[in-house]
């Protein structure tokens, strides 16, 4: 998955378009993000005690992750992201670890 939980991204279509938001949660399953602030939508509840006032709840509504692109943590430019392997040694033991790269900056953005 390109986009994940804490990532900062730039929404591409929609009422939102051209803003700017964190991450919150990424749904795999449905490839779909809820993003902080953004793509607010309205619920309605009614009371459920006698006595108690009804609610307007908003909530950041999870929005396609085709519509969204990731923004760079180092040149704070919207890109795509490319996939390179790190040689990392670790208790003299040598693996390859897969890291997210910035197109346009080409640093390592995990």
């Amino acid at each position: 998955m390109k986009i994940k939980k804490g990532d900062k991204v730039k929404i591409l279509t929609g009422k939102d378009k051209g803003k700017i938001g964190k991450v919150l949660q990424v749904f795999q399953s449905a490839n779909r993000a809820s993003i902080e602030g953004l793509n607010l939508l309205v619920k309605h509840m009614r009371p459920r005690k006698q006595g108690e006032k009804g609610q307007r709840i908003e909530f950041p509504a999870p929005i396609n992750l085709s519509n969204v692109i990731l923004v760079c943590s180092k040149c704070d430019k919207p890109t795509r992201v490319a996939y390179k392997y790190l040689e990392v040694t670790k208790n003299n033991v040598k693996r390859k670890k897969k890291v997210r790269v910035c197109k346009k900056c080409k640093q390592v953005m995990d």
